[in-house]
């Protein structure tokens, strides 16, 4: 298919989400808060410096072609090579629930919901093994009021500081199992993500870390948890700490691999303007 075209109907469903969402009564006043609002970009580049699971091909990109051709004109191609769950990346609930959705399958709607950010950064800051608990959600429903159901739980640990360096983004430098062993990073806990499936009703989650499980899960419970109840999630985001705590959209659209237990992943949010 031409790129044109897939740009095109990506900023087509972007927009007719936007204004579905945003509800505003006169079609002026939608426009006027799409142009006042601003977009943040929640997703790393691809490139040879991409964060994968230490047990993955690391991504690659090589050039077929790049220069003027025979014909006098330029022309530019390259391939790339990539596992699914690497860099900022969507998780399907296939990847631990034998009848979740595969990629293809998830919703359009699941895409994009209104967006939360739970800032946890002064607690990761001491403790790179944390895990992110149900009082943290209830602390910070205290001060912005309940997680609307629906919502897209976004959850700041502030690890994007240190991507994509490995050593202090993953805790270690290893490949294969030996790195595995030596992960150490925030996650979710599996009572605050049985909380948010069966008391918030979530949507989407997503961290900005390796893994929505903190890196010395042996068990994925987290995952198995939220994917049985066929919730998604992103991982390795970038600029949370853009963002306010809410009143704002998100867009995640994954590439869309027929089967896929994940995929990489554009993910972005819109603020309204004024």
């Amino acid at each position: 298919m031409n790129r044109n075209i897939v740009c095109i109907s990506r900023k087509f469903v972007v927009l007719i989400c936007l204004f579905f969402f945003l509800g505003c009564a006169h079609r002026s006043n939608r426009l006027s808060t799409l142009q006042s609002g601003k977009w943040v970009d929640l997703t790393w580049s691809f490139d040879e410096q991409s964060v994968y699971w230490p047990t993955n091909v690391p991504f690659t990109h090589e050039k077929v072609f790049q220069g003027m051709n025979d014909q006098g004109y330029y022309y530019s191609s390259f391939k790339f090579g990539a596992e699914e769950h690497g860099g900022t990346h969507f998780d399907a609930p296939i990847h631990f629930a034998e009848n979740g959705n595969s990629v293809e399958k998830v919703p359009l709607e699941q895409l994009t919901g209104e967006g939360v950010v739970i800032d946890v950064t002064a607690k990761t800051s001491v403790d790179r093994d944390y895990r992110i608990s149900t009082e943290d959600f209830e602390w910070w429903e205290k001060r912005n009021g309940r997680i609307p159901e629906g919502a897209i739980v976004l959850l700041n640990t502030g690890f994007a500081r240190h991507y994509p360096d490995k050593q202090k983004y993953t805790g270690t430098n290893l490949a294969g199992a030996a790195g595995v062993e030596n992960l150490h990073f925030p996650g979710l806990s599996p009572d605050a993500a049985k909380w948010l499936t069966e008391q918030r009703k979530i949507k989407a989650i997503g961290l900005d870390t390796p893994s929505i499980d903190f890196g010395q899960s042996k068990d994925f419970m987290t995952h198995r948890i939220l994917f049985a109840n066929n919730v998604t999630a992103y991982e390795n985001l970038a600029n949370l700490e853009s963002l306010p705590a809410k009143g704002f959209w998100i867009v995640a659209l994954p590439m869309k691999i027929k089967g896929g237990s994940g995929a990489p992943l554009r993910i972005v949010a819109f603020l309204p303007g004024p």
